[in-house]
């Protein structure tokens, strides 16, 4: 069916999300769930953010690949995000790697994720596909993209963050000609090459691709039957559309979705302790520079049924308060000190604790008297009577993750093992 002149480009394009990565900096945060399934901002996870782009950008057709402990992925896949309807000719896959190719092939790459699932694409009958990391925090207008990719006759185009020249070295980067055309992809350079214009900045690659659906899918087919190829985007099939066709980059700040608050463009990789505990964190500040109080570009995710936050007690030291800090349903705060910290859903403070710059993700119990300072605390442990931490670094690296900056994270076996030694 020929498309109608006036639709938007989102209509007639999928996205292609990228979700099978543990994300082993995340250390223990990830030793239950893959990365895009780690919990962030109080209600979502980080996989909520790349599909809200797409969902408000105007995109009704989404595969999600998953591999890597895909169980806590898959699960809020079906409960936040099941009201896809076919008959609007909506739809939203999940793909894990089940053997689909050959029974001794996971999905070997990035590239390879998308080869072994070609029927089902051209089942959507689209005619571009984004490819999507399922693991920064970000707001972007995909359509935006879509139109420059369309209106220069890329091959691909590549989405790219605009960074200080020598902060490009932990990044994929861009050179790229006058026109936005890219002539090199250099992966990781000690001496990243700069904007024309912009000596000062470089190109970074934010791991999204925008390819017409037709030529992609040949470039697959052959990328698949190259035994030297790692079948990955950026190693293999980018450097190649780089050299022998036309790759186009797409700066972010041209698609980024802001409200006037925000005084840059904002795009996180929270893949380390210090990166994922800064960016929960910085959701606390006065202005925070990721506005998630915009209803015009809501991210979307699992809307549990809970009742209000609570807080008890208005004694002198003993007064259940929160200051700068967010604090969401069914959080009870019961006579503690809660300062510059984030309370994901069903955390429980008790009575004479105090938490300074704390993440505390779902099901969190802090019993009486803990102090605690700098830390993340995983789902669903139970901090005991009077623990202290974040004052001692050489204690808390006895027992918990402490990372050189001094964030301290705390799981359940760390503090099962803080106990035996305790009694």
């Amino acid at each position: 069916m020929k498309p109608r002149p006036n639709a938007r480009l989102s209509s007639r394009a999928m996205a292609f999300v990228l979700a099978g990565g543990r994300g082993s900096r995340l250390k223990e945060l990830t030793d239950k769930r893959a990365k895009p399934a780690v919990y962030f901002g109080g209600k979502t996870r980080i996989i909520d953010f790349a599909l809200s782009n797409a969902l408000n950008s105007g995109i009704r057709k989404m595969a999600i690949a998953t591999q890597y402990k895909a169980h806590s992925l898959i699960r809020h896949m079906q409960r936040g995000w099941g009201f896809f309807r076919a008959e609007r000719n909506e739809y939203l896959d999940i793909l894990p790697a089940s053997q689909r190719v050959d029974e001794s092939k996971w999905y070997l790459g990035t590239a390879d994720a998308v080869a072994q699932n070609i029927d089902i694409v051209d089942s959507y009958d689209i005619e571009y596909v984004i490819v999507l990391a399922g693991d920064h925090i970000y707001k972007m207008d995909y359509e935006v993209m879509l139109r420059q990719h369309v209106d220069t006759g890329a091959d691909v185009t590549i989405g790219c963050l605009t960074v200080p020249r020598m902060e490009a070295t932990a990044f994929g980067v861009m050179d790229v000609d006058a026109d936005g055309r890219i002539t090199a992809f250099l992966e990781k350079p000690k001496d990243p090459p700069s904007i024309p214009g912009d000596p000062d900045h470089a190109l970074a690659s934010m791991g999204i691709y925008v390819f017409d659906w037709k030529f992609l899918r040949e470039l697959l087919l052959r990328d698949a039957d190259d035994p030297n190829s790692a079948h990955d985007f950026g190693n293999d099939l980018i450097p190649d559309i780089v050299k022998n066709g036309k790759a186009m980059a797409h700066r972010f700040e041209e698609s980024c979705v802001t409200t006037g608050l925000e005084d840059e463009p904002y795009w996180r990789d929270v893949g380390t302790i210090d990166a994922f505990w800064q960016a929960n964190i910085d959701l606390t500040d006065f202005t925070p520079k990721l506005d998630l109080y915009d209803n015009s570009w809501p991210i979307w995710t699992y809307a549990e049924s809970v009742p209000p936050a609570k807080f008890i007690h208005d004694e002198d030291g003993r007064r259940g308060q929160a200051i700068s800090s967010l604090v969401c349903g069914d959080v009870i705060v019961s006579g503690s000190e809660i300062r510059n910290s984030l309370l994901f859903t069903g955390v429980r403070t008790h009575s004479y604790s105090t938490l300074d710059y704390v993440v505390a993700l779902p099901g969190v119990q802090v019993e009486r008297k803990a102090q605690l300072k700098n830390c993340v605390i995983d789902r669903g442990v139970i901090i005991p009577a009077g623990l202290v931490v974040g004052e001692d670094p050489v204690e808390d690296a006895k027992w918990f993750r402490r990372t050189d900056a001094g964030v301290v994270l705390i799981t359940e076996p760390m503090i099962d093992a803080w106990r035996a030694a305790k009694e």
